[in-house]
């Protein structure tokens, strides 16, 4: 019971410090309950931070446990004057480092799929041709047409072409043998190709 009231009593104290306090008895003691009084503060402002950012919930909730997941050792080696501007700034910066991530798998998907457009059609002059409009349209409807094979053959296709795995890769994850993920990618792609082809000519 006395030991009840010392950690209550304890929670107390602390609540009635000011952040700049809370850091420098972080810094001294350690103590993960000041994080813990840090996120209860925080946590509504640099939610709607990582919103503005990221756009979505899930994203903006990762982030913001992100930031409070570093500060256990950020505070052990900042010199912080403004806490509420510092955290802001960190926020911020993870902010930005997760959309230049997602950008750059962006990038690599659409550069994958290009790839694969050109293995389907079987000729790089064809996708020369292309206006950049036109590329942005072929992708969109590559992307629709790879959800639109069997299960197996998405799979298969998505792992060895998106995903960059080598036919024994795509063999470990997916249980398949060599020759059925062969047979797969081999039929993905002709039904690729004809469905890329009734999307040509019903545009």
């Amino acid at each position: 019971m006395a030991l009840h009231f010392i950690r209550k009593d304890k929670k107390k104290e602390l609540l009635s410090f000011p952040d700049e306090q809370l850091v420098a008895r972080y810094t001294q003691t350690h103590d993960i309950e000041i994080i813990g009084i840090l996120y209860e503060r925080y946590t509504h402002l640099l939610f709607t931070v990582c919103y503005k950012y990221l756009g979505n919930d899930a994203d903006a909730e990762d982030t913001v446990m992100l930031v409070f997941e570093k500060l256990f050792e950020l505070l052990k080696k900042s010199e912080i004057n403004n806490f509420k501007s510092w955290i802001y700034t960190i926020t911020k910066n993870e902010c930005l480092m997760h959309l230049r991530h997602k950008k750059s798998g962006e990038r690599i998907i659409e550069d994958n799929l290009k790839k694969l457009d050109t293995e389907i059609m079987e000729s790089v002059e064809h996708n020369h041709l292309l206006s950049v409009s036109e590329g942005e349209q072929r992708i969109r409807y590559l992307e629709t047409a790879i959800t639109g094979l069997s299960i197996e053959q998405k799979r298969c296709i998505e792992l060895f072409y998106l995903n960059e795995k080598s036919y024994r890769e795509v063999e470990q994850i997916t249980g398949y043998t060599y020759n059925e993920v062969k047979s797969h990618i081999q039929n993905g792609k002709r039904n690729l190709k004809q469905l890329l082809e009734r999307m040509d000519r019903y545009e």
